[in-house]
């Protein structure tokens, strides 16, 4: 497609985003069956509705602009997918630990999604198409909770989880002569979490 105008560019930027989508709809089952976490699964599993409402919504914008969703794949996407898959396929034993990577993985994805859906709405408000505009900005927001739910999760819960299995590995493995004086791996900075 040859890009002249900043409407051809937002459409073309729409695309890339359909895919993005449209790829998220067939790894999230994925993540939402690693996760250990019920809260994870539950907010990923949500997250999974929300994406496919997503879909429909910018199929519908392309309906509004009289153009086609398919025929860009979203790398940027693709990339950020097979990270996550690549975490899954790790050894890692702690389901704490594969939560909190979980999570990183899903908070690039969407952060790549809040820059995205922030740029083509203002595309969409400057190009007077006030309609699309509205139908981004909701995306926008329910992609800012979702980071907002996975930011929670993390810091109220799944982070400190799989800090305190790093500290009772160490103690595991310290000598026998510092656990008998009472030395304890990052006891020090416990508090400071």
């Amino acid at each position: 497609m040859k890009i002249a105008t900043l409407e051809d560019l937002l459409v073309e930027e729409l695309r890339d985003l359909y895919s993005a989508e449209t790829q998220l709809v067939k790894a999230l089952p994925k993540m939402a069956k690693a996760a250990g976490s019920d809260e994870l699964r539950t907010a990923i599993e949500n997250h999974l509705q929300e994406t496919q409402g997503q879909v429909q919504r910018l199929e519908q914008i392309f309906e509004h602009l009289s153009a086609r969703p398919k025929g860009k794949k979203c790398a940027a996407m693709e990339g950020l997918i097979e990270e996550g898959k690549e975490l899954m396929q790790e050894d890692i034993e702690d389901e704490s630990v594969m939560d909190a990577g979980l999570i990183a993985a899903a908070q690039k994805v969407e952060h790549y999604e809040i820059a995205s859906y922030g740029t083509v709405r203002t595309w969409a408000q400057q190009l007077g198409l006030n309609e699309v505009a509205q139908l981004l900005e909701q995306t926008l927001e329910e992609e800012k909770q979702a980071d907002k739910k996975l930011n929670q999760i993390a810091t109220e819960m799944v982070n400190e989880e799989a800090a305190d299995s790093d500290e009772s590995d160490e103690e595991e493995s310290a000598p026998t002569k510092a656990r008998g004086n009472g030395a304890r791996a990052g006891g020090a900075s416990r508090g400071k979490r």
